[in-house]
């Protein structure tokens, strides 16, 4: 029986640091994979251990009113990404890569997981495309 490859969504991959957020948004490239805004930055000189990726996620209160329906986005985006994730956190970590990533929700309304699965893709596609992974 072959092993099956764990999709998980550890702490590692996740962005935390308010210092790594600040410079993410000053110096990073967006682009927009509706109903999600993408800012990137690759960071091949970190000094920190490499997994590939490293993920923020946000629904802005001004957009999403509720704290419960804000966090089910924050669910769905995270599901779709970590579903989703291995091809290109495999290139980021065989081309030795740090690429930091915000997931911005820019929607009025709750999408269903479909949508947000898609756009996740056509993301990840797009980052794979510029950052030559």
């Amino acid at each position: 029986m072959e092993a099956c490859e764990r999709n998980l969504f550890p702490k590692s991959e996740r962005l935390c640091l308010k210092k790594d957020i600040d410079r993410l948004f000053a110096d990073g490239q967006s682009f927009v994979s509706y109903p999600l805004r993408i800012v990137y930055l690759s960071d091949s000189g970190s000094l920190l251990p490499s997994s590939g990726i490293s993920v923020f996620i946000n629904v802005p209160k001004k957009r999403i009113r509720y704290a419960v329906r804000r966090n089910r986005i924050k669910r769905l985006i995270r599901e779709a990404y970590r579903l989703n994730k291995n091809e290109t956190s495999g290139l980021c970590k065989q081309k030795g890569k740090q690429i930091h990533v915000a997931y911005i929700y820019i929607c009025n309304e709750i999408k269903a997981y479909a949508n947000i699965e898609k756009a996740m893709l056509k993301a990840l596609k797009t980052i794979r495309r510029k950052e030559n992974l």
